[in-house]
């Protein structure tokens, strides 16, 4: 990793700043069965997605764990999926094996698509952009220049994502630089990690029942919907009592996705898994883990192996429901 973004964290904090997402990549599922095919295979509702909302959702294994997050949405005449760049491919395939007859179609648009995360006093920049900015979380609006989607606050400051032609975004970057402070894209990594949304990459694809990164509780999960891969497990794993393991946020002086984590009391095998890294603001890193919700009580969580460097856990912006 390189070091922090100091500028941008300093925009973030006490202005505005934008930044250019090169780390996602955008399926278009399109054709008359789009929303009903994607229903049978993703965990929350396609069906009745309507043009005004996004919305969390997950793909997984037939043993219920998770390929890929998305964020969906309706632009146009398509379903549209932002998922991480390093998972598209496979997913992607994986998605256009299980069409059979039905009337939809999968294509990766991420050449023509662009993305561009907001945070901080940013209003007045979008307004330019934009007749209407969405207030709630998961609001979207849409206009000539693409979809603008309000997405969960982080670091107390609120947060757009906007999606359109990359043609269009190019067209505004100019103007976009004389207003807000240009930051990475680490920096909207770290930003995702602050509002507890972890995002599955190949690093850990296949890991997770979708309850293990909190998605029941960011409304990634709708169990009330039919049938799709894993159903059966994920929905086992919500109504059979207790919820055992979670996903917490932590600094740490290095970590990577995919590292176990051990604990002091028990050394000798993994109690969790590292899920999303970004540099921290004052170095090291912050990083959202999945771990043993027991292993926070008490004891030090360590990174790599029970002598590694130590994790600190900060509080989330959300709380877990009462009986998990």
């Amino acid at each position: 990793m390189n070091s922090p973004d100091t500028s941008g964290f300093t925009a973030v904090h006490t202005a505005g700043a934008f930044m250019p997402l090169t780390q996602f990549g955008v399926i278009d599922v399109k054709g008359d069965d789009a929303a009903s095919f994607l229903h049978t295979q993703l965990t929350n509702d396609v069906q009745h997605l309507d043009a005004s909302t996004a919305r969390l959702a997950g793909y997984c294994s037939p043993k219920g764990r998770l390929l890929a997050s998305f964020l969906m949405w309706r632009t146009g005449d398509a379903v549209r999926l932002l998922i991480a760049h390093d998972v598209q491919a496979p997913v992607q395939k994986r998605l256009s094996m299980f069409v059979l007859r039905a009337k939809a179609k999968l294509a990766d648009v991420t050449a023509e698509v662009g993305a561009i995360g907001f945070a901080g006093d940013v209003r007045a920049a979008l307004s330019g952009i934009f007749d209407a900015l969405p207030d709630g979380v998961h609001v979207k609006v849409e206009g000539p220049h693409g979809a603008l989607i309000r997405v969960p606050d982080a670091a107390h400051r609120p947060r757009f994502l906007w999606v359109g032609p990359k043609a269009e975004i190019e067209a505004h970057l100019e103007k976009l630089d004389a207003k807000l402070t240009r930051a990475s894209p680490e920096l909207w990594d770290w930003l995702d990690i602050h509002a507890g949304e972890p995002r599955i990459t190949q690093a850990t694809s296949e890991q997770f029942v979708p309850q293990m990164v909190n998605f029941d509780v960011l409304g990634g999960v709708n169990f009330k919907k039919g049938c799709y891969p894993g159903q059966e497990i994920v929905a086992r794993s919500q109504y059979r009592g207790t919820i055992k393991r979670r996903t917490a946020l932590a600094h740490a002086e290095a970590a990577a996705p995919g590292d176990e984590v051990f604990h002091s009391d028990d050394p000798g095998q993994p109690s969790g898994l590292v899920i999303n890294v970004a540099l921290a603001e004052n170095g090291g890193v912050d990083c959202l883990v999945e771990i043993k919700l027991a292993a926070l009580d008490n004891g030090s969580v360590h990174v790599g192996s029970a002598s590694g460097p130590a994790l600190t856990f900060l509080p989330l912006p959300y709380a877990f429901p009462s009986d998990a």
